[in-house]
């Protein structure tokens, strides 16, 4: 039994998997009908308002509620002229009539609420209204005048309403009964119906389909744009974050030398000193060095193989006059100005402010070549602050702005931020260009290598 068993099985499980590509491709196609068209088809889904997605037009409040409904209010008036056209076409009168006119309107008004159901309604009303149609010359076989706008109205509604693929599925479905309903019960009748009606909707779905795959385009690249745009500010505020990191390690790394040197050297200035001043000065070293190796070991990892660091201190605001002559020979007329008591601040703050006015001057150099620019430093009791201005490019100037990747403003509120300071960039009022920034300083915190 087991044996038999076995051999009955074997043959089942190689047929499932030798069946031919026709074969699947014909069940994949039944199983998008049964998707489209069967499952659920009398589901609940009404039309949304335009206001859900965006649409509604710009105006007053009351016009903007009232033109939320615009969708339906145009399926209504469709559904009415559908309607009206199938009381005009019929040569009955009183309650055969009006059926006739609900027969119309019902399966479009339909399309509001369960668009699918629509569609079936739709072909079951042309097959109803053609028991009632009189002998009249409207009476053209499978689909009496209103029953034909009327489906063609409907297959539009619901192929907006869903996916390509359902639209041709209706499509070929509306084909079926058309050519069904002639075969079966249309040998007395003559029929003039089903080329119109088949060439008709085929334009209208292709349209519609058209249109479908045009917002679908439309919204995978406006959302690739967004994702590629926050990846692009990722990447470069990174890249910043990088940048500012490899520039403390140098600073603070600087430093910490000069610490560990000036702690080893000490005690040779100190005639005999005492054993606790040579042990204090050696763990002052010990430290120094142990925390300079831990600062290469943690930052040092962001530093890119090519990268190789400076051999000099970075630069500070003492740098910042050759800054303005090397930018004065670019072509760009800056003025420095600078209020307060001048006086040595962290490197850290020194060298996030060089760098601010730094890219802020090159970013005038090409979004406004030609403008003249003013660079003011204030020097106040709780920090430092910057303004770096520049006048709108004249109008007739050879060089072109150049539009830049974004990455400047970016990197300077980065710099900024590390600092727990403010700023803000944006157009004056002359047409120019501002940056704003404070960079807080707390009370007595200076540096110098003497100091250190």
């Amino acid at each position: 039994m087991t044996e038999t068993t076995q051999t009955r099985s074997v043959p089942q499980g190689g047929a499932t998997k030798q069946r031919s590509p026709e074969y699947r491709l014909a069940a994949d196609a039944l199983r998008g009908l049964r998707q489209d068209l069967f499952h659920d088809a009398f589901a609940y889904r009404p039309l949304p308002r335009a206001g859900a997605d965006g649409a509604a037009r710009r105006g007053p409040g009351r016009m903007r509620e009232y033109a939320a409904w615009t969708p339906h209010a145009v399926v209504v008036a469709l559904g009415v002229v559908a309607m009206l056209f199938a009381l005009a076409s019929t040569d009955r009168a009183g309650l055969l009539s009006l059926l006739s006119g609900l027969l119309a309107l019902g399966p479009v008004l339909l399309t509001l609420v369960r668009p699918v159901g629509a569609f079936w309604c739709s072909l079951a009303a042309s097959a109803v209204a053609l028991v009632f149609a009189g002998t009249s010359g409207w009476g053209d076989w499978p689909w009496l005048p209103g029953s034909f706008l009327t489906h063609l109205m409907v297959l539009t509604v619901v192929a907006l309403r869903t996916r390509p693929r359902a639209a041709a599925w209706m499509w070929v479905m509306t084909a079926a009964y058309g050519f069904v309903a002639e075969s079966l019960f249309g040998w007395d009748h003559y029929s003039t119906d089903v080329g119109p009606m088949l060439i008709l909707s085929a334009l209208i779905l292709l349209a519609v389909t058209v249109r479908h795959i045009r917002r679908e385009a439309q919204q995978e690249v406006t959302a690739q744009q967004t994702v590629t745009e926050a990846e692009r500010s990722r990447r470069t505020l990174l890249e910043e974050r990088t940048t500012i990191a490899r520039e403390l390690h140098d600073v603070v790394a600087h430093h910490m030398s000069v610490v560990a040197i000036q702690a080893e050297a000490a005690p040779y200035r100190v005639e005999n000193p005492p054993p606790e001043l040579e042990k204090a000065f050696a763990t002052i070293r010990e430290n120094a060095v142990a925390a300079l190796t831990e600062l290469r070991r943690v930052l040092g990892v962001v530093r890119a193989e090519d990268y190789e660091a400076p051999d000099a201190p970075q630069p500070t605001l003492a740098d910042l006059d050759a800054l303005l002559a090397n930018v004065r020979e670019a072509g760009l007329e800056v003025t420095k100005t600078v209020t307060g008591a001048v006086r040595e601040l962290p490197q850290g703050v020194e060298l996030s402010a060089y760098r601010i006015v730094q890219e802020a001057l090159s970013n005038t150099l090409r979004h406004a070549p030609g403008a003249d620019a003013r660079v003011e430093i204030g020097y106040v009791l709780g920090g430092l602050g910057l303004r770096i201005v520049n006048g709108p490019p004249p109008a007739p100037h050879l060089v072109k702005p150049s539009p830049g990747a974004g990455h400047g403003v970016t990197g300077m509120r980065e710099r900024v931020s590390m600092l727990g300071g403010e700023m803000t960039a944006g157009p004056a009022a002359d047409g120019g260009h501002e940056v704003t920034v404070f960079l807080p300083v707390p009370a007595g915190a200076t540096t110098g290598e003497g100091g250190a």
